[in-house]
């Protein structure tokens, strides 16, 4: 079941900073941290879970498993990224049905051409803007729990300008759209204009390390209008920048004595992160000594 805190967290107009989960360690760290809601990233899924760019290979039965166990081991709501629905509008009832049964409170859905492309790289085309206000009414028709979050993003501003994604935001927004996303915004000002002119809960998205859009703080995108910022980059960046350092170390000194601290995680606070506490004390609970033991 989706998660209503999220649901009343933007009714409530509370400003949702999401922090991007690609894996189940970041998922449990982020978890425990107080964040209103996770982003699944579709990127860094891919990345860590296929070891490909993600640019439309990845397919619906490669996702939905990786993104309901984030749900499923998550206390916080999930946002997933659901790409196109991969496919058509059956295709895309699916999704929204399959998603929803694993837990997921809000899905992703975008207006690109199959194969679609990542978000703030060159290339992405978009299908035709009435296309997709049709992938939204299915959307919304197919989702059993009205707490489940249809997300309607739009990649036209690269390629048809900011006056097209903004009437495409509008269009998805009658369509039933609960949050819009205009990808890819190139200045505060664009921030502003969409903030002004589009009458729905509005989803900006922080690409750190040289994403197109600039970031700005939490109050300022409060104020031009918007409800949630996602940082999906943010994870994997820095752990690609961390394990960078800790296996060049190594390959230069040949061992980790010398290692910065602060380099690593504390072994043990690993262990109670992933849980291991609580199967101790189960083994602990039922040891029982072997039946050839016991009868000596």
């Amino acid at each position: 079941m989706a998660d209503p805190r999220l649901k009343a967290a933007l009714d409530a107009r509370r400003f949702i900073v999401a922090p991007g989960i690609f894996d189940m360690i970041s998922a449990r760290i982020a978890d425990r941290m107080g964040f209103h809601a996770l982003y699944a990233t579709g990127y860094g899924t891919v990345a860590s879970h296929l070891g490909i760019p993600d640019a439309g290979v990845a397919t619906y039965t490669d996702m939905v498993g990786r993104m309901g166990r984030f749900a499923q081991m998550s206390r916080t709501p999930v946002i997933a990224d659901a790409d196109t629905g991969y496919g058509g509008l059956l295709n895309v009832r699916h999704t929204v049905m399959g998603y929803e049964a694993a837990g997921i409170t809000a899905i992703q859905l975008e207006d690109q051409e199959v194969p679609k492309k990542c978000g703030h790289t060159p290339g992405r085309r978009v299908i035709p803007a009435e296309d997709m206000a049709l992938k939204i009414e299915v959307a919304v028709e197919a989702r059993k729990d009205p707490n489940f979050l249809i997300i309607a993003r739009t990649d036209a501003r690269t390629s048809l300008g900011l006056d097209e994604a903004i009437r495409r935001g509008k269009l998805y927004r009658r369509a039933g759209a609960d949050i819009v996303f205009i990808e890819s915004p190139e200045t505060a000002e664009e921030m502003q204009r969409i903030g002004q002119e589009i009458d729905a809960p509005l989803l900006a998205n922080n690409v750190d390390g040289g994403g197109r859009t600039p970031i700005l703080p939490a109050e300022t995108l409060a104020s031009y209008g918007y409800s949630i910022a996602i940082y999906p980059a943010l994870g994997f960046l820095a752990m690609t920048a961390a394990l960078e350092g800790a296996y060049a170390h190594l390959l230069r000194a040949g061992d980790t004595q010398a290692l910065p601290a602060g380099t690593l995680a504390d072994f043990g606070a690993m262990n109670t992160l992933m849980g291991f506490p609580e199967v101790w004390e189960f083994d602990k609970r039922w040891a029982r000594e072997p039946a050839s033991q016991a009868a000596e």
